[in-house]
C-alpha cells in the first residue's frame, strides 16, 4: 500500500510505523544522509512526507507488515476534521461487514480513497482488529472533545445494572443508552449479559458517534444473537423510541449543559417528579432513563457529585426517595471517568416491580437508601482508582441491596429516608458513611502505638543532636569548603540538568507500559510523588539510584540521595553522581541541602528565584573523614521524616477524636 497524497508524520509517528522506539528513529536519522527531509514542523519537532518515509523504511528494510495500519492512520488525520475521519472509518467497518452506511452523509473523494484502502487492508490484518485500531487512534486524537466512559466503569455499571434489576420481559434481554456516545457502555452490556439474546437501543445528538457506535456493535455482537438499533438525535427534545420499555438502561450523559431544553419540555409527561430546573439537566437524564424502564427494571447512570447536594434540585431528589425509585448511591474515586480530577456518582435507579418489591417503596421508616462510598480507593500514591477495591465494594454492597437483614461492608450503610428526607435531601454518601466502631477502633490502635513509636524515637534523636550541638568543636567549627563546580573540574562527581521534556516525547498522566516518572519542581512544591510518565528516556537527564538530585529554585530547593527505580528530572533539577572513591552521596546531599547554603548560592530575586547549583558549597574532608557526617546527615532526614508523620498522625487523631466524641461515640473523660 502507498499514500499518493503528501502527509506529514512525525518522528514519534514513524517510531510506530517502523514498531521502533524515537531513539532508534533520531538515530536513523543522524547516520542515513538518504534519510526524508524535513517538510514541516520545527526543529525541535520535525515533520516528514509519509511516502517518503515509507519508501525509505521499505528501502532499508525497516517495514514490517505489520506497519500497515500505522501508515493508514496519519491519512485519517489529513481528512476534513473530526468528523469525516470518524464517518470514513465507520463506513469503512460497514463495508468491511458487507453491508451499507446507514446515512447518506456524503464524504469527500479522499475520504471514500481512504475508506476502499481500509477495506483492503481490513481482509488482511482483520476487519475487527483494523476497526478496534483506527476507532481508538480516533478517540485519543480527539480526546478534549469525545468523552468515552472508560472500560472498567462500563463493565461496573453494567453488572450492577444486571445484579439489581428485578424485573424480565418475555422476550431478549433489552438495553437503552439514550447518551451513547461511541458505545462503550452497550459494548459492555454485550460482554457482561451472558447467554441471553440481547436487543441495544442507543441514541446520539453526534452522527459520527452514532455510526460508529453502530459499527462497533456490529462487531461485539458478531456470530452472537445481538440486534442494535442506534439513532442520531437528542434524546431529550426528540426521543426517538418514546415507547420503549427497557430492561436496563446505562448512561453517562453530558453534564451542566444548561442548553437542553428547559423552556421547550415544560409540559413533558417524564417529569413525573416535578420538571427538572435549568440549572439541573442530569435530573432530566434521570427521569428521562426512569421513563423507560419496565417495571423491576434498573437504570445505572454517571453523574457529578453535586447532583446529590445542589439546593435547586432537593424536590427532585425527595420525589425519588419518597417513591423507593433511587436505590442506590456509590461515590466513585477520582480517576474513573472525565473529568478525572472529580469523585464521580453511580445513580441505582429501579422501576418499582409490584412482584418483587412488594412492601417497599412505601415511604414507611423501614426504608432506607444504600449509600457506598469507594471514593476512598485509589491506587498506589492516591493515583488513579483501586479497580478491584472499587469493584468488590460496589458489588457487593448492591448485591444485598434488597436484602435488608444483610450486613454491609466497610464503607457502605443503610440510611432511612427519613434522616434524608430534611429541607437539604442531601444523598451524598459521605456524608452518612462512617467506618464501623470496631475497625475504626482497630486503625486507631494501630495509629496511636505508630504516633507512640515515631515520639520514641524523636525523644532519642533529639537527646543525640542536643549533645552534639553543645560540643562544638575549637575554633568556632569553620573549616574549608570547596564548590560543586570545583568538585566536578576535579572529577569527584557529574553534574547533569533537567529539561523540560521535548515536543517530541509524549508526556502521560498514567503510567504506561516501559514508561519513566518525571519528577518536576511543581512535584516537590506538592510533596507528592512524580505525577507524569515518559517513554525513552533519550532526550532526559535520568537519576539513577545513588544519585544526588538537588532542586535549583529557591521556594522548592532541596537535595537528597535518590533510592528506587529510575526517575526522568524535568526542568531546575540536577542529578549528581559521585565517584565513590572520593565522596560519600549522603555527605554531599546533606552538605548541599544546607539552608544557609541554598540563600548564598540563590539570587534571591523572588521565590521562584534559581540556586546556581555549581556555587553551592561542600565541606572539604578526605572519604575516610565523611562517613561521621554521612550517618549524622542520615539521622537529621529521619528526624525530619518523622516529624512530619508524627504531625500527620496527630493531626488525623485529633480530628477522628473530634468526630466521635461530638457524635457520642466516646465518653469524656473527666
Amino acid at each position: 500500500m502507498t499514500s499518493p497524497e503528501t502527509v506529514p508524520v512525525s518522528l514519534a509517528e514513524i517510531a510506530r510505523i517502523a514498531g521502533v522506539g524515537r531513539a532508534a528513529v533520531s538515530n536513523w536519522r543522524r547516520r542515513h544522509d538518504s534519510f526524508p527531509a524535513r517538510i514541516g514542523g520545527s526543529d525541535v519537532k520535525p515533520q516528514f512526507a509519509l511516502t517518503e518515509v515509507e519508501q525509505w523504511l521499505r528501502d532499508n528494510n525497516k517495514l514490517d507488515e505489520a506497519g500497515g495500519l500505522e501508515l493508514l492512520w496519519p491519512r485519517f488525520e489529513t481528512l476534513a476534521g473530526r468528523d469525516e475521519a470518524g464517518l470514513a472509518i465507520a463506513y469503512a467497518a460497514h463495508r468491511m461487514r458487507g453491508k451499507g452506511a446507514r446515512t447518506s452523509s456524503p464524504l469527500s473523494p479522499e475520504a471514500r480513497t481512504l475508506v476502499t484502502e481500509t477495506v483492503k487492508l481490513g481482509k488482511r490484518e482483520g476487519a475487527t482488529h483494523t476497526f478496534e485500531f483506527l476507532l481508538q487512534r480516533w478517540l485519543d486524537a480527539h480526546v478534549r472533545q469525545v468523552s468515552a466512559t472508560p472500560a472498567r466503569l462500563a463493565s461496573l455499571m453494567t453488572r450492577i445494572a444486571l445484579r439489581t434489576r428485578t424485573g424480565s420481559g418475555q422476550g431478549p434481554l433489552t438495553v437503552l443508552d439514550p447518551a451513547c456516545g461511541s458505545g462503550h457502555l452497550l459494548s459492555a452490556a454485550v460482554s457482561e449479559r451472558g447467554p441471553e439474546p440481547v436487543e441495544l437501543y442507543g441514541c446520539d445528538i453526534d452522527g459520527a458517534l452514532a455510526e460508529l457506535t453502530e459499527a462497533r456493535l456490529a462487531f461485539a455482537g458478531d456470530g452472537q444473537d445481538v440486534r442494535s438499533r442506534i439513532t442520531t438525535a437528542d434524546s431529550l427534545r426528540e426521543d426517538p423510541c418514546p415507547e420503549l420499555r427497557a430492561d436496563i438502561a446505562l448512561c453517562n450523559p453530558p453534564f451542566n449543559e444548561r442548553d437542553w431544553g428547559y423552556e421547550e419540555l415544560a409540559t413533558d409527561p417524564r417529569w413525573v417528579h416535578g420538571l427538572p430546573p435549568r440549572t439541573e439537566p442530569e435530573l432530566a437524564w434521570v427521569q428521562h432513563l426512569l421513563a423507560h424502564l419496565r417495571p423491576g427494571g434498573t437504570a445505572v447512570v454517571v453523574l457529578p457529585p453535586a447532583v446529590a447536594s445542589r439546593r435547586a434540585g432537593r424536590r427532585v431528589r425527595g420525589s425519588l426517595l419518597r417513591h423507593g425509585l433511587l436505590r442506590a448511591v456509590v461515590a466513585l474515586p477520582p480517576g474513573c471517568a472525565q473529568p478525572h480530577s472529580v469523585s464521580l456518582q453511580l445513580w441505582v435507579l429501579r422501576a418499582p416491580d409490584e412482584r418483587a418489591d412488594s412492601g417497599s417503596g412505601s415511604g414507611s421508616g423501614e426504608d432506607a437508601l444504600l449509600l457506598v462510598d469507594a471514593s476512598t480507593h485509589t491506587g498506589a500514591g492516591g493515583r488513579g482508582p483501586d479497580w478491584e477495591a472499587v469493584e468488590s465494594l460496589a458489588l457487593t454492597s448492591v448485591g444485598r441491596l434488597d436484602d435488608r437483614a444483610a450486613e454491609l461492608p466497610h464503607g457502605a450503610a443503610r440510611v432511612p429516608l427519613l434522616d434524608l428526607l430534611d429541607d437539604e435531601v442531601d444523598v451524598t454518601p459521605g456524608r452518612y458513611v462512617a467506618a464501623r466502631p470496631e475497625v475504626r477502633g482497630k486503625e486507631s490502635a494501630e495509629h496511636w502505638g505508630e504516633l507512640g513509636d515515631a515520639l520514641a524515637s524523636l525523644r532519642e534523636l533529639s537527646r543525640t543532636f542536643a549533645s552534639l550541638d553543645s560540643a562544638r568543636p575549637p575554633g568556632g567549627g569553620r573549616q574549608s569548603t570547596t564548590t560543586v563546580g570545583d568538585l566536578v573540574k576535579a572529577g569527584a562527581l557529574a553534574l547533569r540538568p533537567g529539561a523540560h521534556p521535548p515536543e517530541s516525547v509524549e508526556v502521560f498522566r498514567d503510567p504506561r507500559e516501559q514508561s519513566i516518572p518525571l519528577l518536576t519542581v511543581p512535584d516537590l512544591l506538592l510533596d507528592g510523588p512524580p505525577g507524569a510518565w515518559i517513554t525513552g528516556g533519550e532526550h532526559q537527564t535520568i537519576a539513577e539510584e545513588g544519585d544526588v538530585i538537588v532542586a535549583g529554585v529557591v521556594r522548592a530547593f532541596d537535595a537528597w540521595v535518590h533510592e528506587g527505580p529510575p526517575v526522568a528530572l524535568g526542568a531546575q533539577l540536577f542529578a549528581l553522581r559521585v565517584d565513590p572513591k572520593m565522596m560519600d552521596a549522603h555527605f554531599l546531599a546533606g552538605c548541599l541541602r544546607a539552608p544557609a547554603n541554598g540563600r548564598h548560592a540563590g539570587t534571591h530575586a523572588s521565590t521562584s528565584s534559581r540556586v546556581d547549583v555549581r556555587r553551592l558549597a561542600v565541606l572539604q574532608l578526605p572519604l575516610e573523614e565523611q562517613a561521621p557526617y554521612s550517618e549524622t546527615f542520615r539521622r537529621i532526614t529521619s528526624f525530619e521524616r518523622l516529624l512530619a508523620r508524627s504531625g500527620s498522625l496527630g493531626r488525623s487523631l485529633a480530628r477522628d477524636l473530634t468526630d466521635r466524641l461530638a457524635s457520642g461515640g466516646l465518653t469524656a473523660a473527666d
